[in-house]
């Protein structure tokens, strides 16, 4: 099975294991992927991840995150960015999302980081995501 847009279908992965009240589940690897696993762990809307190595590519597996009353701590993600249609931003030009209650994750030079942190930094890039 040949997918066009890794990220999209990391971001389709989590959403579905939020709704079926998963505790973790399974993505094919990459240095992306656990960068962007990175942010929201660090955002606070996943538990944990863990890369496991394996003779292939590897295996990203994101822990999620439940509230009290088992409600997904992810309410929203949405793929920003598309292979067909890239969405750039400006250092200057980044807004807050959601207002300020959600973040966009950004591909920048200096790396993956949030739509907060690129405007402290005052880098622009590729909006990859939102989540809320």
């Amino acid at each position: 099975m040949t997918i066009s847009d890794p990220i999209a279908d990391m971001l389709t992965r989590i959403r579905n294991a939020g709704r079926a009240k998963l505790k973790s589940v399974d993505i094919p690897g990459s240095n992306m992927k656990v960068e962007l696993a990175k942010v929201m762990r660090n955002e606070g809307y996943i538990k944990n991840y863990k890369f496991i190595k394996d003779n292939k590519q590897g295996v990203l597996r994101v822990y999620l995150k439940y509230g009290s009353d088992s409600e997904n701590a992810i309410y929203q993600i949405e793929r920003v960015s598309k292979p067909s249609r890239r969405v750039y931003v400006k250092g200057k030009d980044i807004k807050p999302f959601f207002n300020g209650t959600g973040i966009a994750i950004l591909s920048t030079s200096k790396g993956i980081m949030t739509d907060q942190q690129a405007r402290k930094e005052n880098v622009g890039g590729e909006i990859l995501c939102r989540v809320w």
